[in-house]
């Protein structure tokens, strides 16, 4: 399936709890053995949420944008990896950071998705660490000049 064949829509957490917990559920807890206490957390308020959604509506991603800039919560459903989804809420992220005025994204990689987001311009800044049991990295973005 073409990525053509999906939006994405930013929304606040009240609109997007609803569709993207049951996402972040099924991708960190139940895939990844990440404790739920973990997951869902007080900075979900805070946050602007992007929804991935097939030509039909159905939610199959969904990701965060945390007020200083930092996306997060990168998730898509097993069956719609590798179609252009997570690239899609990727971008929209960006462009939404680029929007507020942050002259930098930053986000925490899980390591096996470092080629994912080095594709997209993120570069790692700091040594790995473990967070919820899986190692990740800090990884940024300048924001001012590129688009993308």
């Amino acid at each position: 399936m073409p990525a053509q064949s999906f939006f994405i829509r930013l929304c606040n957490w009240d609109e997007a709890r609803t569709e993207a917990r049951p996402i972040r559920e099924l991708v960190f807890v139940r895939e990844q053995a990440v404790p739920i206490e973990l997951e869902l957390d007080e900075e979900d308020p805070r946050c602007e949420h992007a929804l991935a959604r097939t030509a039909d509506g159905a939610a199959v991603g969904t990701g965060r944008l945390l007020p200083d800039g930092h996306i997060g919560r990168m998730a898509v459903l097993k069956d719609w990896r590798g179609k252009g989804v997570g690239a899609l809420l990727l971008h929209a992220l960006i462009e939404r950071a680029r929007e507020r005025g942050h002259a930098r994204a930053r986000l925490n990689a899980q390591t096996y998705a470092i080629g994912f987001y080095r594709r997209y311009g993120f570069e790692v800044s700091g040594p790995e660490f473990m967070d919820a049991g899986i190692p990740h990295v800090p990884m940024h973005r300048d924001l001012a000049s590129a688009t993308g």
